[in-house]
């Protein structure tokens, strides 16, 4: 009778383990949403970097769940059917001025 309680156990075990995992998974889609203009405005607003330039603003922007593309002297952000345009600032306060394109 023990081997069947061993057995027991195991299943039992088992079935926590995929509940946890089932759990988790259902859950990381909603951490990982689309990123949204408040999420732009903080990662823009909140971080200075003076020498950062049209490339390392798109790199840091797609990082960061955005569809952003570099173009020529500015980035390109498209969110919510929205066109941003950011160019880097320099030594002005945040990463860069955002305007809005369409």
């Amino acid at each position: 009778m023990i081997p069947i309680l061993s057995f027991i156990k195991e299943i039992h075990l088992g079935l926590v383990v995929t509940f946890v995992l089932l759990a988790f998974l259902s859950i990381a889609p909603i951490s990982n949403g689309l990123a949204d203009k408040s999420e732009l405005t903080k990662l823009i607003l909140g971080s200075e970097d003076p020498l950062i330039n049209v490339n390392d603003l798109a790199f840091l922007l797609v990082t960061h769940d955005f569809d952003a593309m570099p173009k020529g002297d500015y980035v390109e952000v498209r969110l919510n059917n929205t066109i941003y345009k950011l160019v880097p600032n320099g030594r002005y306060p945040g990463l860069a001025n955002v305007t809005l394109e369409s």
